[in-house]
C-alpha cells in the first residue's frame, strides 16, 4: 500500500466511534468478536464489518488458536498516522512562538 493510502484507510477506519473503541479493547490484548461485541448494541456480524475495515487498513490482524480466532492490534498505521500529524504540530509550534513573540514585542512597547 503507498503511505498515501495507508493514511487514507487507517483515518477511514478510525473516523468510527465503534471501530476506535474496538481498537482501544484491542490494545488491552488479543480478544474474539463475541468479546469484541460484547460491549456494544449491536451483533456479533455488524462488529465483524467493523472489524473488516480495520484489517483493510492494517489497524488489525486475526489468527487461528484451536477453535478461536483471537484479533490483534497492529499499531503501525497508527505511527505512521502520528508521524503525518507530526509535521502539523511542528507547523502549529512554531505558529505559536511568533505569536508568543509578537505579544512579547507587544507588552515591552506598552511598558
Amino acid at each position: 500500500m503507498v503511505a498515501s493510502d495507508t493514511l487514507d484507510a487507517t483515518f477511514a477506519a478510525l473516523a468510527d466511534p465503534t471501530r476506535r473503541a474496538i481498537l482501544a479493547r484491542l490494545a488491552a490484548g488479543d480478544a474474539t468478536v463475541t468479546e469484541l461485541a460484547a460491549p456494544f448494541a449491536m451483533s456479533q456480524p455488524a462488529v465483524s464489518k467493523h472489524l473488516r475495515v480495520l484489517e483493510r487498513a492494517g489497524l488489525v490482524s486475526r489468527s487461528r488458536d484451536a477453535q478461536r480466532r483471537p484479533c490483534r492490534l497492529v499499531a503501525e498505521p497508527l505511527r505512521t498516522a502520528t508521524d503525518w500529524l507530526g509535521d502539523y504540530r511542528d507547523y502549529w509550534e512554531a505558529s505559536y512562538q511568533q505569536l508568543d513573540a509578537l505579544l512579547d514585542d507587544l507588552q515591552d512597547a506598552e511598558e
